[in-house]
């Protein structure tokens, strides 16, 4: 009975631990990846700030700083929540255990005064002799040694739960000793919060004073941008035109094979025709029925290639032999008319939310689409994600599949890699490290990064689709 209480109570005590644990565990690890990212823009930001001119990258990496330590402060708040929850469930637990101990106490309090009052050997041999037969007195001797071993267990169940309330105490004290401690840090973070924001009233107090000259630079930008964008519309448009016209080849090598083939059938039709007529006025030779065989054999050979003269041309929406990953309501690509193309189309689709970066520690600092600054007039519009790396890092590749172009547009380097029907674009490089048609697997180096109008260090990441339109990469890539 006290052990099966005893337990029980480990056994929700300990359920509930492990359910704040695992929590806390969570809100640790999502804490130190934004103290990590806090890290980076803050190096990041006094890389920016050896540059004499305030920039808007500036701005966005305070914006960002500031976003950061709202979510950080956001995520202790909740570790304090969790700390005062776990505090008061430790501080019931206590007060179960308490209670429990008393109860076990009362309990072994009387069972010791009974068997105090039942010392005697004589009353002992008196239970023992008042049987009323052998198996009575069996049954009573069984009765008094279970007796002695349930003090036992009772005294032993109270030290433990003694142990238990101690330990219970312990972990209340830790507890409390922690939560102060997570105030403070909660409290130092506040006190950055507001250093940052008044960096971001002086920043933009700056940059309202040089709009000017900032609305020039972003129009330089968008000039920039829309150029770009003109060259990977061209590039897209001429793979599409290149796979059409390798179908259409393929296509018309599929109808002049057919046309061969009817025409061989035909001419054996005709020898045979003609074999039969002659051997119809000759005496029977071990040769008659040559033609026929020889028919038989130009038959053969094209029913080995489905026996059609005409063949049925492949549409977009169906599915290229090979693949069968794909939906059946897909609309096809003519970038997917290969086995290959349509798997490198697959992979990138299935690995949504999974690609890698294309650099390492790198901190976004303009987001894809249009892009406001609290504070000013000032706008931009972005194709991808514009990263902010040291001049001269790596740039890899996201994904398999192939080089379409490499080389400079609008004074700037830029790779475009094909995956399938899909397009990644890595702007701003420094230097370019591979070269068109080339084959490429994810994680190999393009090039490394370069700088942008605005002179910082960085790159521009962009994904299309066989439309030429840009998509967000933020949903793309994985979390960091």
């Amino acid at each position: 009975m006290f052990k099966q209480i005893f337990s029980l109570l480990l056994l929700l005590l300990f359920s509930g631990f492990v359910a704040v644990a695992q929590n806390r565990e969570e809100l640790q690890k999502q804490k130190q990846s934004i103290e990590k990212e806090l890290a980076e823009l803050n190096q990041l930001y006094r890389e920016t700030q050896k540059n004499t001119k305030t920039s808007v990258k500036q701005l966005a990496i305070i914006k960002r700083k500031i976003n950061a330590r709202e979510a950080l402060i956001n995520g202790i708040n909740r570790e304090v929540k969790q700390l005062d929850e776990t505090i008061y469930l430790n501080e019931r637990d206590i007060y179960r255990l308490r209670k429990e101990l008393d109860t076990l106490k009362v309990k072994y309090a009387k069972s010791i005064v009974f068997a105090y009052k039942n010392r005697s050997s004589y009353e002992y041999l008196n239970f023992l002799f008042s049987a009323s037969n052998f198996n009575d007195a069996l049954k009573r001797a069984a009765y008094l040694k279970s007796y002695r071993q349930n003090r036992e267990t009772q005294a032993s169940a109270i030290v433990k739960s003694e142990q238990l309330l101690q330990d219970k105490i312990g972990v209340l004290s830790a507890n409390k000793k922690e939560r102060l401690s997570t105030l403070e840090v909660q409290n130092k973070q506040l006190l950055d919060l507001e250093e940052d924001k008044k960096e971001q009233d002086q920043v933009v107090a700056q940059l309202k004073g040089k709009e000017k000259e900032l609305n020039k630079q972003i129009r330089d930008k968008e000039n920039q941008r829309q150029k770009v964008a003109v060259a990977i519309n061209a590039v897209i448009r001429r793979e599409i035109e290149e796979a059409k016209k390798r179908e259409e080849a393929k296509r018309l090598k599929a109808l002049e094979d057919a046309r061969k083939l009817k025409a061989a059938q035909d001419a054996a039709a005709a020898q045979a025709a003609a074999d039969k007529k002659n051997a119809a006025g000759k005496p029977a030779s071990g040769n008659a029925g040559a033609g026929n065989n020889a028919a038989n054999t130009v038959a053969a050979n094209g029913a080995g290639n489905n026996g059609s003269a005409n063949p049925p041309r492949p549409t977009l929406n169906d599915a290229p032999s090979g693949v069968t990953s794909a939906a059946k309501d897909r609309t096809y690509s003519p970038l997917e008319s290969t086995p290959e193309g349509m798997e490198l189309s697959l992979n990138f689709e299935n690995n949504k939310g999974r690609l890698p970066w294309p650099v390492s520690n790198g901190v976004v600092t303009v987001g894809f689409g249009t892009q406001s600054y609290a504070g000013t007039k000032l706008m931009q519009k972005s194709d991808g994600l514009e990263i902010a790396v040291p001049v001269g890092s790596p740039v890899r590749c996201v994904a398999d599949g192939e080089v379409v172009y490499a080389g400079e547009v609008a004074d700037e380097n830029i790779v475009l890699v094909k995956h399938g029907k899909y397009f990644t674009g890595y702007k701003n490089l420094s230097s370019v490290a591979v070269s068109r048609d080339q084959k490429v697997k994810a994680g190999t180096v393009l090039g490394k990064s370069g700088t942008s109008i605005d002179g910082e260090g960085g790159i521009l990441f962009m994904i299309m689709n066989d439309k030429s339109v840009a998509q967000n990469p933020a949903p793309w890539l994985r979390s960091k």
